[in-house]
């Protein structure tokens, strides 16, 4: 391909990238204040224009996906997020929750275009694209991307297997923008129906995970499909390319991964859940915590892109159980550790013993940590007694868990 990138954002350097993005932050944090009611209350007595570094962004609060549907219905449909009035934006979708997310009047809004070059679509290209045209904004994340790029699209929207054959194979597309598993669901029932699909040569999938079996199946077929990660709130966040080697991050997002239930930076390469700062001035949402677990990879890909990558999806980061009729969440756990600075990382066990609910706090600390202290911290912030076990740092694994059921719940 005579361009291999979008545009020259994507190899600028890693000093010029955060340079950049560090010095739009404060007009985007004022912006917020001014326009979206819910930060002028949020961010309140903060000095936007102070907030020009990675520690001082870390230190604003953190705004939650999941208290959305109830932040929605008490300052309706938004929660007083949004920049932009109702009766101005292009489109209003519901995400499940139910969560109203906005699409406001711009060529590639959602900013998947960049996506959807990195895995190989060009103008002139058709799309066959099998999200949602109703209620969820996927449909249009991939429609107004392939547009922006100069690319057609048939809207298949979902189901209807057999007329998908049909159109894929009246219409012949580039390449198909889905779920990870329906476009093997397409060519199996093609198979079925001795329907030749083999012209189909790129696809494009997110909404779940991508498992090995899957990609092995397209692969076997000569079919190359890349990955992305995005969301309906901030549209895209990250996306794979042709190195294969994680998801490469957008280029209007600041991307942070913190200690599940807090606002807190981890060290690079630890899991921990995905907190997003994006440049929309039209849904100018700061420090959005996404529930999902990620973590960042050290270096650059090599397929020529400089920014920062992440592993891709990891797991959910709400990790809240009951134990005893209470309610325990991560950021409980996180708060215990904040009180011990000689602990690293620190995982809460709840099991059954005896007919009862169990608690055990898994930190990793110096051999000579007091258990005693830890154990009163975990009372003190839980309201529940539990145990302490030190184990050695390294022990437990990174996979941003911090909170541990075991109990069964089946006969």
């Amino acid at each position: 391909m005579a361009n291999n990138f979008h545009d020259d954002l994507e190899t600028r350097s890693a000093d010029e990238r955060e340079a950049s993005l560090l010095a739009a932050l404060p007009e985007q944090i004022h912006l917020a204040q001014r326009r979206a009611p819910a930060y002028g209350r949020i961010l309140g007595g903060i000095d936007a224009m102070a907030v020009t570094t990675w520690e001082s962004l870390a230190a604003l609060p953190v705004t939650r996906k999941s208290d959305l549907t109830d932040l929605q219905g008490r300052e309706p449909p938004f929660g007083g997020f949004s920049a932009v009035a109702p009766g101005e934006l292009a489109r209003i979708f519901a995400s499940p929750g139910p969560i109203f997310d906005p699409e406001a009047r711009r060529t590639d809004y959602w900013r998947f275009a960049r996506a959807l070059f990195a895995t190989g679509f060009r103008a002139g290209d058709v799309l066959h694209n099998c999200f949602s045209y109703h209620f969820t904004p996927a449909g249009s994340m991939f429609e107004s991307g392939a547009h922006a790029l100069g690319c057609a699209v048939f809207p298949a929207g979902t189901g209807n297997t057999e007329l998908q054959v049909q159109a894929i194979a009246g219409v012949r597309p580039a390449g198909y923008a889905g779920t990870p598993d329906y476009l093997k669901v397409i060519l199996e029932k093609a198979d079925e129906q001795g329907v030749d699909l083999s012209f189909l040569r790129l696809g494009h999938v997110t909404g779940g995970a991508f498992m090995p079996d899957v990609k092995r199946f397209y692969r076997d077929r000569g079919l190359e499909v890349f990955q992305s990660y995005g969301t309906a709130d901030l549209g895209l966040v990250a996306y794979e390319t042709a190195a294969r080697d994680g998801l490469v991050l957008d280029e209007h997002v600041i991307v942070e991964i913190v200690r599940p239930g807090t606002g807190d930076p981890v060290a690079e390469g630890e899991v921990g859940e995905i907190v997003v700062t994006v440049l929309n001035r039209d849904y100018p949402l700061v420090r959005f915590a996404t529930g999902d677990l990620s973590a960042f990879m050290p270096g650059t890909s090599p397929c020529g892109r400089t920014n920062r990558r992440i592993r891709g999806w990891l797991g959910r980061a709400d990790q809240t159980t009951k134990v005893k009729g209470m309610f325990v969440h991560a950021g409980q756990v996180a708060e215990v550790l904040k009180r011990h600075p000689e602990c690293r990382r620190g995982r809460l066990v709840v099991d059954r013993a005896e007919g009862a609910d169990t608690m055990t706090l898994k930190v990793e600390a110096p051999s000579d940590a007091d258990a005693g202290a830890l154990a009163a911290s975990l009372a003190a912030v839980t309201k529940l007694k539990g145990s302490v076990e030190i184990v050695a740092p390294g022990s437990l694994p990174n996979d941003g868990k911090m909170i541990d059921d075991l109990r069964k719940y089946d006969g």
